[in-house]
């Protein structure tokens, strides 16, 4: 008797099962969508099909008639472009506080309590002080996904360095490289795969601080769509 771990599905069948959860979803959709209707036609927490589709038509591939632009490109530009910014900005951080901490005692000893308890605070929790502080602008909407992910991002750069082997260390020194020369040529291509790896999984979280600045005060962006249709 085949071990259910050693037996492998056909290609049609893992097409097939790939694809199930998917229509699985989109019927449970369905059905809420339907019995939701039923009660209030103009319900829109569960839309139609035919609406969503009527919904993307009219958001990207029509002009607004107010300011001429296709609602959709446009906001979506705009959450990406503020996204970009504060994922940059937390890197570069993340980067530079990772490599200070895990490498120079008196750097870890001066912020490593201060980052770890900065990383406890919900981001969300702040949002309404970034409003007083930095305005409704782009500031702090900005200025939210830094606080939101490069505290994690620097904690696991400062892990990351470290995890690297000492004795790498102690050659590096024992062949006269300097401090900087440590950094750049031994630490450095060690922890840029993490990073990349770390700002990857912090696109989801990113995207959440992001939506939901939007959604309070914002006059573009995919959040503030999102909250106006769901609204009005």
């Amino acid at each position: 008797m085949r071990r259910i771990i050693n037996q492998h599905p056909a290609r049609g069948s893992a097409i097939l099962l790939a694809a199930l959860p998917f229509i699985l979803v989109l019927a449970a959709y369905l059905i809420g969508s339907q019995a939701r209707l039923a009660s209030n036609p103009t319900d829109k927490l569960l839309p139609a099909f035919s609406t969503i589709g009527a919904s993307i038509q009219q958001y990207a591939f029509e002009p607004d008639q107010r300011s001429g632009k296709y609602l959709l490109w446009a906001d979506t530009l705009a959450s990406l472009a503020r996204l970009g910014i504060g994922l940059a900005i937390s890197a570069g951080l993340a980067l530079v506080m990772g490599i200070a901490t895990g490498i120079l005692p008196y750097a870890r000893a001066l912020f490593a309590v201060f980052i770890a308890t900065l990383s406890l605070i919900p981001p969300l929790a702040v949002l309404p002080i970034l409003f007083i502080v930095f305005g409704l602008g782009e500031l702090s909407k900005v200025v939210l996904i830094v606080i939101g992910v490069a505290p994690f991002l620097m904690r696991d750069l400062a892990m990351r360095v470290t995890e690297i082997p000492s004795e790498q260390i102690i050659k590096a020194q024992t062949l006269g490289a300097s401090s900087w020369q440590l950094i750049v040529r031994v630490i450095l291509p060690q922890i840029l795969p993490r990073l990349l790896d770390a700002l990857r999984l912090s696109l989801g979280a990113a995207w959440l601080f992001l939506i939901a600045a939007e959604a309070i005060a914002s006059e573009d962006g995919l959040g503030y769509r999102i909250f106006l249709i769901r609204r009005y």
